[in-house]
């Protein structure tokens, strides 16, 4: 997964298919799903993934409404398609339901 390091790279990842996961190296729930994301990325491959350190990215975390982790966000277009958002612990089978929902 790549990691999101600039504005323009942010810029230019919503314009394609991109899904956003936000998350933190603290977070254990997010940490739970370390070992299943690179089997889903493979799985939804027409979809590009990036990882967003909440941390270091806390005012687009705000500015995409972002308060609990792990979340994620989906783009297409420049317009965001989706999102599952939330505190609670996401389970792999989970976030590739949510991302089967995208099309």
């Amino acid at each position: 997964m790549k990691q999101l390091t600039t504005m323009n790279e942010y810029t230019a990842a919503k314009q394609g298919k991109s899904v956003l996961m936000f998350s933190a190296t603290w977070c254990g729930d997010c940490r739970f799903l370390d070992p299943f994301m690179p089997d889903i990325e493979a799985k939804f491959s027409d979809w590009s993934f990036y990882y967003v350190d909440r941390d270091e990215w806390m005012e687009l975390a705000q500015e995409l409404d972002i308060f609990g982790i792990p979340s994620f966000v989906a783009f297409n277009g420049g317009q965001e398609v989706d999102r599952y958002v939330g505190r609670e612990r996401k389970t792999p089978e989970q976030v590739e339901a949510f991302l089967h929902g995208l099309g």
